[in-house]
């Protein structure tokens, strides 16, 4: 009687080791689990970065970026914090939906909160992709929490 030897990729040899295609499959989960931990870390770098430059904003500004902060942060989890042009922003796959420019940043008289083309907020032909901002209000939450879902 042979002694039966696995020379397939799927089974082990004389039963030692893994086999070919279990070596494949734990790259692959390794893979896996580095890239989540590169997205964990780059979601985490990204609030550092961005809650940094909170903090050093002027008072005025930094109340309306921290308020859009919370509303972002806690209605629209799935948007990535980051900083973009040295401004408060959320990102989604990497790409920025959404910013907050102060009006301390370029000496204005108000703060901006505005979209980028991947927010994709298009109503008609001619429609804002910016608003001004003095107040971070209920009537302004609704409005910026309602575009930003849709974005």
């Amino acid at each position: 009687m042979a002694t039966a030897r696995a020379t397939s990729t799927q089974g082990h040899v004389d039963g030692k080791g893994f086999s070919a295609d279990e070596k494949a499959a734990m790259r692959e989960r390794a893979r896996e689990l580095k890239a989540a931990e590169k997205s964990r870390d780059a979601r985490a770098e990204g609030e550092r970065d961005l809650l940094a430059k909170l903090a050093d904003m002027p008072e005025a500004d930094r109340k309306l970026a921290e308020g859009l902060h919370e509303l972002i942060s806690k209605n629209v989890p799935e948007l990535d914090p980051k900083t973009y042009y040295g401004m408060p922003a959320y990102a989604r796959n990497g790409r920025v939906v959404c910013f907050f420019k102060p009006a301390s940043k370029f000496n204005v008289r108000y703060a901006t909160f505005g979209f980028e083309d991947e927010a994709r907020i298009d109503d008609g032909e001619l429609f804002p992709a910016a608003f001004g901002l003095k107040e971070l209000t209920p009537a302004a939450k609704a409005r910026i929490l309602e575009l930003v879902k849709k974005a």
